[in-house]
C-alpha cells in the first residue's frame, strides 16, 4: 500500500493510516521515550508472572513424584517473584498515569495557544460542540492510550508468548491443540471489526458531535422557539438526532456483540480445559506423561484471558487513534502569520483603510471575493450592501483579520495588516457584531478585555455611553456580577455591553454588523444612542442589511458575486437605475421600511446621522 492517494486534481493527498502514524507521533512524540520505559517495567512484570507459575508448576511436579519433596524454598521463591510482578507492574501503571497527567497538562497548554494563533474566522466555521470535543473529550480518550493501553497491550502481548513458549518446552503437541481456540477466536475478532471498522468510526464519531450540537442548540435556544411557538419543531429536531444516532448504533454494534459474545466463549477456562483434557487424556498413552498435563491445567486456562485483554483493548485504541488524529489536524491548521509584538513600527495616524485588489476564497477552488478595491478616509462611514450571498460579510471579517486574504492586500495607514501582531491589529480595529459574545466571569471583566488598564471610572464613563450603566448598577453586585450566574441579560443588553466594550477599547477602526437586526423594540433606540457614541470621529465599516438605516452614511459599496458593482452615495447609486437602485425599490415593498413615522424602524438610522452631524 503506498502512502500517499491520487485526487481529482492529480495532486497526492497523506494516504489516511500514514496521517494516524505522523498524528501519534506529534501528539505523543515527547512522551515517546517515558512510555517505552513503562513497558520494559511491564516486560519484566509478564516474565515474572510467568516464571512465578513455571515454579507453582514445579512444585506440583516434585509433590506429584515425591508428597514429601522439600519444596518450601521453590514456594518462597515463587512468592518473591510475584512481590515483583506486582511492584513492576503496578509501578508501570502509577508512571503512567503521572505521564498521562503531564501528557494531558502539556496537550490542553498546546492546544489552547493553537487556537489562540488561529483565525477568528475559524471559530465561526466549528461548533462550540467541536471544540469542546477537541479540548475535552478528545484529550481525555487520549487518557486510555497513555495510561492504560500500553501498559495492558505489552503485558497482554508479552504473558501469551512467553506462556507459549513454556508450554512448547513441555509439550508441542498439545500446545499446537490449546492454539486452536485462539486462532478461531481472532477469526472472529477479524469479522467483528470488518474492513469498514475505520469508516464506522467515522460515522460514529459525525453521529456524537451532530447529537452534541443539537443538544446545545436545543438548550440554548429553548427560549427562542418557545416564544414563536416552535418548541415541538426544535424538540423534533433533537429527538430525529437522538434517534437516528440510536438507530445507526444499534445497526452496528448488534451484530459486532453477538459474533464477541459467542467468539469469547472459545477463551473461557472452563472450555479451555476441556479442550486440554480431551486432548491430553488420550495422549498419555504416546507418551505424554500426566505431570505435564499440569502446567496446561494452571497456565494454560489463563491464555484466553490476556488474549481477551487486546481485544477489549482495540476498540478503545481505535477510539484514542481518531481523537490523535483530530487534534493533529487543528494543530496543522493554519496559522495567522504574526511578527514579534513590539517590532513592528506603528506611525501615529487618523485610521485610513484601503482595500487593494482583494481576493479571497475559503478554499483553493472557490473565491468569494473577486479583486475588490476601494478606501475608507478617516472618520467617515461606508457601508457594504449588496444581494444575499454577494460577500458582504467575508470581505468584513477580512479588515480584522478573521481570515487573510489569498491575494491582493488590506492596509491601514499604509501599513499591510498581515505584518501587524495581533495586540497591534486589535488596538487600532474593534468589531460589533449582531452575535454578543460574553464570558462566564463578571461584568468588569468582561469589559476589561478591551482594555485591562481601564480605570473605574472609564469604565463606568464607557458604559454610560453605551447606555447599560444603569441596567449593571441594578445588579445584585453591580460591576462584580457574574454574566450567566447573577447577571441574566437580555439580547439588547448584551449587546449594548459589547458596544461598552468596543467604546472602552478606543480603536480607529471599526467594523459592525447592523447591530440591531435582532434586537427587542425595547432595547433598539438605546443599542441605536449607544452606537451614534461608537461611531462619531471613527472609520466605519458596516454589514448593512436593511438599506433605510444607512442612507446617510459617507459611502455605499455595493457587492454583486464577490465584486464591487457599485460605489457612492445614496442619492448618487439611485441616481444611477443600477443595481441599488433595484435593492432600494425591492426594501421599499418590504415590511422593513413600512413602519410609521417615529418607530424603531425610523430610529434604526439615527446613529448614522449622529455620527454624520
Amino acid at each position: 500500500m503506498t502512502d500517499s492517494a491520487a485526487t481529482t486534481d492529480g495532486t497526492s493527498l497523506p494516504d489516511s493510516r500514514s496521517m494516524a502514524q505522523e498524528a501519534k507521533r506529534t501528539v505523543l512524540g515527547p512522551i515517546q521515550r517515558q512510555l517505552n520505559m513503562a513497558s520494559i517495567l511491564v516486560l519484566i512484570s509478564s516474565v515474572f508472572a510467568v516464571s512465578t507459575f513455571a515454579v507453582f508448576v514445579e512444585v506440583g511436579r516434585r509433590l506429584l513424584e515425591d508428597s514429601n519433596a522439600r519444596v518450601m524454598p521453590l514456594v518462597f521463591v515463587a512468592l518473591a517473584m510475584l512481590g515483583l510482578k506486582g511492584l513492576s507492574y503496578s509501578g508501570a501503571l502509577l508512571w503512567t498515569h503521572i505521564i498521562d497527567t503531564e501528557n494531558q497538562t502539556r496537550l490542553r497548554e498546546v492546544m489552547i495557544d493553537k487556537l489562540r494563533a488561529l483565525p477568528l474566522g475559524w471559530f465561526g466555521d466549528h461548533s462550540s460542540g467541536e471544540v469542546k470535543k477537541l479540548l475535552q473529550d478528545d484529550i481525555e480518550a487520549i487518557h486510555y492510550m497513555v495510561a492504560h493501553a500500553r501498559v495492558e497491550f505489552v503485558a497482554a502481548c508479552v504473558t501469551p508468548v512467553l506462556i507459549l513458549a513454556y508450554l512448547l518446552y513441555v509439550d508441542w503437541r498439545l500446545t499446537l491443540i490449546l492454539l486452536i481456540p485462539l486462532v478461531l477466536y481472532a477469526l472472529a475478532l477479524m469479522v467483528v471489526m470488518g474492513k469498514q471498522y475505520t469508516e464506522r468510526m467515522r460515522e460514529y464519531n459525525e453521529w456524537q458531535q451532530k447529537l452534541e450540537e443539537t443538544t446545545i442548540e436545543f438548550v440554548d435556544g429553548i427560549q427562542v422557539v418557545r416564544t414563536f411557538g416552535q418548541s415541538r419543531r426544535a424538540h423534533d429536531r433533537f429527538r430525529d438526532s437522538v434517534d437516528g444516532f440510536a438507530q445507526y448504533y444499534d445497526a452496528w454494534m448488534t451484530p459486532m456483540t453477538r459474533i464477541e459474545a459467542s467468539a469469547s466463549l472459545l477463551l473461557n477456562p472452563v472450555f479451555v480445559m476441556g479442550v486440554v483434557l480431551a486432548a491430553g487424556i488420550p495422549m498419555l498413552s504416546h507418551g505424554l506423561q500426566p505431570v505435564d498435563l499440569l502446567p496446561f491445567l494452571m497456565v494454560g486456562l489463563g491464555l484466553g484471558t490476556t488474549v481477551l485483554t487486546v481485544g477489549y483493548s482495540i476498540q478503545s485504541l481505535r477510539q484514542a487513534d481518531a481523537a490523535c488524529l483530530r487534534l493533529y489536524k487543528l494543530l496543522t491548521e493554519e496559522e495567522l502569520k504574526q511578527v514579534a509584538i513590539g517590532t513592528t513600527s506603528l506611525p501615529v495616524s487618523p485610521g485610513r483603510v484601503e482595500f487593494v485588489d482583494v481576493r479571497f476564497g475559503y478554499r483553493p477552488d472557490t473565491e468569494v471575493i473577486k479583486g475588490v478595491s476601494l478606501q475608507l478616509e478617516p472618520g467617515t462611514i461606508t457601508a457594504l450592501v449588496g444581494p444575499s450571498g454577494s460577500g458582504k460579510s467575508t470581505l468584513a471579517k477580512l479588515l480584522p483579520r478573521f481570515y487573510d486574504v489569498t491575494s491582493g492586500s488590506i492596509l491601514i495607514d499604509g501599513q499591510d495588516v498581515r505584518l501587524m501582531s495581533q495586540a497591534d491589529l486589535y488596538e487600532r480595529v474593534a468589531f460589533v457584531f449582531q452575535d454578543a459574545r460574553m464570558l462566564r466571569d463578571t461584568v468588569r471583566n468582561n469589559l476589561l478585555i478591551a482594555n485591562q488598564t481601564a480605570t473605574e471610572d472609564e469604565i463606568a464613563r464607557a458604559a454610560t455611553a453605551a447606555q447599560i450603566h444603569d441596567r449593571i448598577m441594578n445588579l445584585s453586585n453591580g460591576y462584580d456580577s457574574v454574566i450567566g450566574t447573577d447577571a441574566n441579560l437580555s439580547g439588547g443588553e448584551l449587546q449594548r455591553l459589547s458596544i461598552a466594550r468596543a467604546l472602552l477599547a478606543d480603536t480607529q477602526i471599526v467594523v459592525m454588523d447592523e447591530a440591531t437586526a435582532f434586537a427587542d423594540p425595547e432595547s433598539e433606540a438605546m443599542i441605536q444612542d449607544a452606537l451614534a457614541e461608537l461611531v462619531r470621529s471613527r472609520t466605519v465599516l458596516v454589514i448593512a442589511h436593511r438599506l433605510h438605516t444607512v442612507t446617510n452614511v459617507d459611502q455605499i459599496v455595493v457587492l454583486s458575486h464577490g465584486q464591487v458593482a457599485e460605489m457612492g452615495t445614496h442619492e448618487e447609486l439611485l441616481g444611477r437605475r443600477g443595481l441599488y437602485s433595484e435593492l432600494w425599490s425591492s426594501s421599499l415593498a418590504s415590511d422593513e421600511v413600512t413602519a410609521t413615522p417615529g418607530s424603531h424602524d425610523d430610529a434604526a438610522s439615527d446613529f448614522v446621522k449622529a455620527a454624520v452631524k
